[in-house]
């Protein structure tokens, strides 16, 4: 049996930074991924904040546009456009991303093995065993350390004792033709997606992103959101392909164990009210490469010592993470004549204008937008007597 310093199981942004930073210190990490190649297309926009590009250098080869402002409709399409001077975003080919990530990790001397699908992880008296199969064949490996990075849906965490994603949303999305789409719209609107909010965000050329996270119908209100736009002539045909996915909206209870850390959507290290991932689970992986460094150099790896890595990331996230979630349940009560009304008010009152002119508002920190939102004395009619919630509460 071959045995690695490190095994991350998964290839996605969390799992090959990890890879990346843990090998760069000189140490033998063995990257698992279940898929035939790295990059595959699921359901994600590809939407990274700048503060998120900037302080990981991502390769600016994988930009596809720059985002400087968007436009957000109401149920019956009246429209807010928020714009700054400077990028806020920018768009990447999300399939390149993950490759350049993993191309960075594979330069720093982590190895790849694709095809490759992690059954079960057991322990043994010198560390932990993944049990793998491959065409058929199976295969167990060693390790010291692994990191399951699995992105959302595996059973991994919870065969391993650190529970289930408690609460979790699902993604339809599609490539489609357009005519002069320039900037990102959001939808709002419980008959268009029940619960949060579908996407039309622009590519290159004549490609952009349709698209939807549901609590429920997600096809059915893919379809119907994308005919809307070929009626309005948006969409210039009706051939396209939907992929799916899902989204933690709550942590695992636990996020490392004695010889084994979870980061990324994984973990459910994700923006609750958007759903992105991408920075918030590579500032997780940079913080559990530090972690199980640390544990190399004192050659301790149980629990106790592992478990700094879930007290450093929460500390960073958790009150993003509360937060966010319950905001993600209030708005899940309004119904469209009070998504109207809202939109009437932020129009009326100058709020979003207010909004993008404030420089301590982050496109990738929501907590204290949140909190400006609701705080807002025009705003305060609508929010009272909505039943509240827990940020943790069901």
């Amino acid at each position: 049996m071959k045995s690695y310093d490190v095994a991350v199981v998964g290839s996605g942004p969390a799992g090959s930074f990890t890879a990346c930073q843990l090998a760069s210190r000189g140490y033998d990490v063995l990257v698992l991924e279940s898929r035939n190649s790295v990059g595959e297309k699921g359901c994600c926009t590809g939407i990274v904040g700048r503060e998120c590009f900037e302080r990981f250098s991502c390769d600016d080869k994988v930009v596809l546009r720059e985002a400087k402002s968007a436009r957000i409709f109401s149920p019956s399409g009246k429209s807010i456009r928020v714009e700054r001077d400077e990028v806020q975003a920018y768009i990447v080919d999300r399939p390149a991303f993950d490759r350049a990530m993993a191309q960075r990790a594979q330069k720093s001397g982590a190895c790849y093995s694709l095809g490759c699908l992690v059954k079960d992880v057991t322990y043994n008296a010198d560390g932990v065993i993944i049990h793998t199969e491959r065409g058929g064949c199976r295969e167990n490996i060693g390790a010291k350390v692994v990191v399951l990075a699995t992105g959302f849906g595996s059973g991994l965490p919870a065969r391993m004792g650190l529970g289930k994603v408690g609460d979790f949303v699902i993604g339809a999305q599609a490539e489609v033709r357009v005519d002069g789409l320039d900037e990102v719209e959001v939808y709002a609107g419980k008959k268009l997606a029940q619960g949060f909010f579908a996407w039309f965000v622009p590519l290159v050329g004549n490609r952009a992103l349709a698209g939807l996270f549901s609590v429920s119908q997600q096809e059915q209100q893919l379809k119907q959101f994308i005919s809307k736009l070929v009626l309005e002539g948006r969409i210039t045909s009706d051939e396209y392909h939907i992929n799916y996915g899902g989204v933690p909206l709550k942590p695992l209870s636990r996020t490392s164990a004695e010889r084994v850390v979870v980061v990324g959507d994984a973990a459910g290290q994700v923006k609750p009210l958007t759903c992105g991932g991408i920075y918030y689970g590579l500032l997780c992986a940079e913080m559990a490469s530090n972690v199980i460094h640390k544990a190399f150099e004192k050659g301790d790896f149980s629990a106790n010592a592992l478990a700094e890595y879930e007290k450093r990331w929460q500390k960073l996230l958790s009150r993003e993470l509360k937060i966010g979630y319950w905001a993600y349940r209030l708005y899940g009560q309004f119904s469209d004549s009070i998504t109207e009304r809202l939109f009437d008010i932020i129009k009326s009152n100058g709020i979003d204008k207010d909004l993008a002119e404030d420089s301590s508002l982050s496109f990738d920190w929501h907590a204290d937008f949140i909190l400006a939102v609701l705080k807002h004395h025009a705003l305060k009619g609508i929010f009272l007597g909505m039943k509240s919630w827990s940020p943790w509460g069901r």
